[in-house]
Order: structure tokens, then C-alpha cells, then sequence
């Protein structure tokens, strides 16, 4: 669901609680919208610790310690020195080109 799903429940728990004076004889209108609110305000709460929890993780390296695989990526390809072709064929000599 995400922030924006969190705060979309919170603010429509507001108008539930506080913004609407209708009295349902089948619910109660200002108790459902601070539910609502705490629904809002609980995924608020967990999407930002999987966050900080993924953010941690990605820092620690691709593997978690003890598994004995690298703790970090391979290293990458140099890039050839200028004026050479990265991956490409080179046309023979007097082909059209």
C-alpha cells in the first residue's frame, strides 16, 4: 500500500470521525474513522521500517554474513581505453560501412 495508501485511510478517517454528522443506527461513524485512522498511521509505521530494514540490508552487501557467498558484487568491467570499440565488430577494410 505504501505512504500514500497510509495517508489516503488517515485522511479518510478524519472525514469519517470528524466531518460527517450523520448517526447510522449500524455504526458508529466517529469510532470506524479513528480505526481507520490507526489502520492509516499502522501502515505509515510498517511501510517505512521495510524500508529502513531493505535500506540496511542493501548497505550490508548482495549476501547476509554467515552464508559463505561473497559479502559483495563482482567487480565490474573496466571500459576499454578511448578509441577502441566497446563490443563492436569492425567493418573490413574497404567494405562500405
Amino acid at each position: 500500500m505504501g505512504i500514500g495508501g497510509g495517508i489516503f485511510l488517515i485522511a479518510l478517517g478524519a472525514v469519517l470521525a470528524f466531518a460527517i454528522q450523520v448517526n447510522p443506527w449500524w455504526i458508529n461513524l466517529q469510532a470506524a474513522g479513528v480505526i481507520v485512522m490507526l489502520a492509516g498511521g499502522a501502515v505509515i509505521l510498517v511501510t517505512l521500517w521495510y524500508w529502513q530494514d531493505r535500506r540496511r540490508r542493501a548497505s550490508q552487501g548482495r549476501f547476509p554474513p554467515g552464508t559463505g557467498r561473497p559479502s559483495t558484487l563482482p567487480p565490474t568491467r573496466e571500459p576499454p581505453p578511448r578509441g577502441e570499440p566497446w563490443n563492436r565488430p569492425t567493418a573490413a577494410r574497404g567494405s562500405p560501412g
